[in-house]
């Protein structure tokens, strides 16, 4: 049985969770806007619905966040994160996920460029626009997960 402090981080770090992500979790503060948008992925992967609320910020947070059994989040690749500049920052990353409930898992892209702020000591998660894109990759393509194997073999089978 793995521990869950052996596990490896949601986030695609090499990392442990406790390691990396989970530290923000339990309350460390992220160091910059990348740090925040791993661990908020990873928090999404985990079903932290706390956590994501916690980290968003007040003046756009919604009331509620309830997390959606039929979304499965599988690989997390950033675009690209801008060096903090005076107290912002800005994230482009991808999200990869399925949608689990049809006869087929139904692959989709979750893409947005994430804006930060730092304000009271810590970062803090503005907005972002997103765009989703139906993926419908081949089962001999690589899996979307980035496991390196056969979607056939990995998350499609």
């Amino acid at each position: 049985m793995t521990r869950l402090t052996d596990q490896r981080c949601p986030c695609g770090s090499p990392l442990t969770l406790d390691a990396c992500c989970g530290r923000y979790h339990q309350g460390e503060g992220a160091p910059n806007p990348e740090a925040l948008m791993r661990s908020r992925y990873s928090a999404f992967v985990l079903g932290l619905s706390d956590y994501l609320l916690a980290t968003w910020h007040p003046t756009t947070r919604p009331a509620e966040l309830a997390p959606d059994p039929d979304t499965e989040w599988k690989r997390l690749v950033i675009v690209n994160a801008e060096p903090a500049l005076d107290q912002s920052g800005q994230v482009h990353f991808r999200a990869f996920f399925y949608e689990r409930g049809h006869v087929q898992k139904r692959w989709h892209v979750l893409e947005e460029v994430s804006r930060f702020v730092h304000e009271q000591q810590r970062w803090w998660y503005i907005d972002g626009t997103p765009t989703l894109t139906r993926l419908k990759p081949g089962r001999n393509e690589p899996c979307l997960c980035g496991s390196g194997r056969k979607l056939k073999g990995c998350c499609g089978g």
